[in-house]
């Protein structure tokens, strides 16, 4: 039985967190997350780029009531930037999420709202978000059907009238194997294998080309877990760049 299909952002994801998850090149960083008796979730999260000495982090915090379905999430950045976010889900009808993400910049105060809305179901994955900033509306539909998925992916500016995003996806998920291929705007085709070979190892392929450019970008990534708390990362390009990651989880929770 199919169940509900990824959002279009999310498809091929597997294959992109082997190539993106459990390395920092130049850059040493940080995640804790707790949680507090009264539900309330704290994510905090540092980094400091050993070239530059810069150091950035944020501190978010989450609460959920989940018997009204709605969610709450603030971020604060050292960027100074305040982000929030309310959701409600699953209350007009089953599958239905709306969301009112707005950002706020004290320094400059420059203010951004975002209306996001997304339904999904068996079979189909739609969401439609209005960026107030233009507007711009972002819509996306996946669909599924016996492991094969279908998707489009659009932004349409209403101050110039243009469509600014023209996207198309096809892929296959299958267990531990899942296929993913792409078209951006007709000139970048994109496409990755991902593969679970066994509970300790996971391999990902990815390929992209530009059209009316003979430039051919391929990748090669594993991760290998090497116990239930440590991990293993590693990549190599077509243009020879190695990459190597180690990942330790201290402690859950």
């Amino acid at each position: 039985t199919m169940a509900v299909p990824p959002s279009y952002s999310d498809l091929g994801k597997a294959a992109k967190d082997i190539f993106s998850k459990g390395y920092g090149f130049g850059v040493v960083k940080l995640d804790l997350k707790t949680k507090s008796q009264s539900g309330v979730e704290f994510n905090t999260s540092g980094s400091s780029n050993t070239d530059t000495g810069k150091a950035s982090g944020s501190l978010e915090t989450k609460y959920k009531m989940k018997e009204l379905g709605l969610s709450f999430n603030q971020k604060w950045n050292t960027d100074n930037t305040l982000a929030t976010e309310v959701t409600v889900e699953d209350q007009l009808t089953q599958g239905l999420k709306v969301a009112l993400d707005t950002s706020f910049v004290p320094n400059t105060g420059k203010k951004s709202g975002k209306l996001k809305t997304g339904y999904k179901r068996d079979f189909v994955n739609l969401g439609c978000d209005v960026d107030f900033e233009g507007p711009i509306i972002h819509a996306a539909a996946v669909l599924g059907y016996e492991g094969w998925l279908a998707g489009y992916q659009m932004a349409f500016d209403t101050a110039k009238s243009k469509l600014a995003q023209n996207n198309f996806a096809l892929g296959y998920r299958a267990g531990d194997f899942q296929l993913h291929t792409n078209v951006n705007d007709g000139t970048e085709f994109g496409g990755s294998i991902y593969q679970k070979v066994n509970d300790e190892l996971e391999t990902a392929v990815t390929l992209a080309w530009t059209a009316g450019s003979n430039n051919t970008r391929f990748g090669i990534a594993a991760k290998y877990k090497l116990d239930k708390d440590a991990s293993l990362s590693a990549k190599v390009n077509n243009a020879s760049l190695i990459g190597v990651g180690y990942t330790q989880s201290l402690r859950p929770g």
